[in-house]
């Protein structure tokens, strides 16, 4: 690996010449600006604004603006006047507790490289130092025309040190945290444990850049004329969470299905508290589908108790709907039908028992023609005849009926 500073690091009278080396990367992809209408690159020039003229990068030097806009001009040479003792070394100056170091000040990390075989020996002894201490070194060092803070620790075999901020370039979270007092309850702490432990640890090695990948993908396929399909959006379980304690639960259940574990209730994750905080779940209620079963429900029980639990009436089009009613006979009735037989239902019925009376009228005309005369029997015979053609006519008339509003229900 390439340093990119060569000094000393500073241990009480002790010297160790190193080589600072980068022990991170970027991976981020770049993208150039091009003119739109013909692809050409746009570049950015230097230009002198007085003269508007292009300058090299030998005729470029350091200048503070004023509040005023005046330029005051600064040299190299002033700036090695200055008195600057870690322009070529890494002072370290205490060694403290990891812990006491805040997060929010880390920086760049680099890596400190031994730069010969004589500085072997004074590496190997101030990193072992640091392994059995347990603690890290803070030191001052100057980098790129600016004086740092620096915080070296041991990775593996190898002094580490990041770039720490300065304690006065930390910013104090002012205005930051949620206004007025929030409690929160133990039922919801204890999910959000069971959420932590089904969550469990992960191998940082396997973390990875998805959107890089997909931006590698997408410039290989334009790369090689191919057409580039838009990605599906992942539902990410949208809605507002209108409860806190059912937004856990779901939580914890779908990272037990996402593990492959059993899917138990997240009541059993927080330890059985049955404290009655469990979310009230509404389902929506729909009015159009309340009145059509309602009217349904009233029109098949009508049909049912007319045609007095006997034989269902048939629709001979439309939409087909199953209703149950119980018959005052204490019958249980499935019937199958639409708007239009419920018309054509009780006609049909009313036939049925205008031929059941003939059917009876004819039976009691046979019985007083086999006890009577001969003059008794052929009366009964006109009878029979006549309940006949009443009945042929009658059922003749409400088959006609039933036909046309059948047509009628078909059109």
């Amino acid at each position: 690996m390439r340093s990119i500073w060569n000094g000393a690091i500073s241990f009480g009278l002790v010297s160790i010449p190193i080589k600072l080396v980068n022990a991170t990367e970027n991976h981020s992809i770049h993208f150039r600006q091009i003119h739109l209408a013909d692809g050409g690159r746009i570049r950015y020039r230097k230009v002198c604004e007085l003269d508007e003229e292009e300058v090299g990068t030998g005729d470029i030097g350091k200048a503070y603006e004023d509040a005023d806009g005046t330029m005051i001009p600064i040299t190299d040479e002033d700036l090695a006047q200055l008195p600057l003792p870690t322009a070529k070394t890494i002072e370290i100056v205490a060694f403290v507790p990891a812990d006491q170091i805040d997060p929010l000040q880390m920086d760049a990390a680099y890596y400190l490289s031994a730069n010969g075989v004589p500085a072997a020996k004074p590496y190997t002894l101030l990193r072992e130092a640091l392994k059995r201490s347990n603690k890290v070194a803070v030191a001052k060092y100057a980098l790129r025309g600016r004086e740092r803070l620096g915080m070296l620790r041991v990775v593996d075999d190898v002094i580490a040190m990041h770039g720490l901020l300065w304690p006065d370039e930390i910013r104090a979270p002012e205005g930051v945290a949620p206004d007025g007092d929030v409690t929160v309850r133990d039922a919801e702490l204890d999910l959000a444990d069971a959420l932590m432990d089904t969550l469990g640890e992960v191998d940082m090695d396997s973390l990875h850049d998805d959107y890089r990948e997909a931006v590698e993908e997408l410039i290989a396929a334009k790369a090689s004329g191919e057409n580039v399909r838009p990605a599906e959006a992942e539902d990410a379980g949208g809605g507002k969470v209108i409860d806190l304690i059912a937004a856990l639960e779901n939580s914890v259940q779908a990272a037990r299905k996402s593990r492959g574990e059993q899917g138990a209730d997240a009541q059993d994750a927080d330890g059985g508290d049955g404290d009655g905080e469990m979310a009230d779940v509404h389902p929506i209620k729909k009015t159009a589908g309340k009145s059509t079963g309602k009217s349904t429900g009233r029109s098949a029980g009508k049909t049912s108790e007319g045609s007095t639990g006997k034989e269902p009436a048939r629709s001979s089009g439309g939409t087909t709907k199953k209703t149950t009613h119980r018959t005052p006979t204490g019958k249980t009735v499935t019937r199958s039908g639409s708007s239009t037989t419920k018309k054509s239902a009780p006609k049909s019925t009313g036939a049925k028992k205008s031929t059941s009376a003939a059917k009876k009228s004819s039976g009691r005309g046979a019985s007083s023609g086999s006890s009577g005369s001969g003059s008794g029997g052929s009366r009964a015979t006109g009878k029979k005849t006549a309940a006949k053609k009443q009945t042929s006519s009658s059922s003749g008339t409400t088959a006609k009926k039933t036909t046309a509003t059948r047509k009628r229900a078909s059109a």
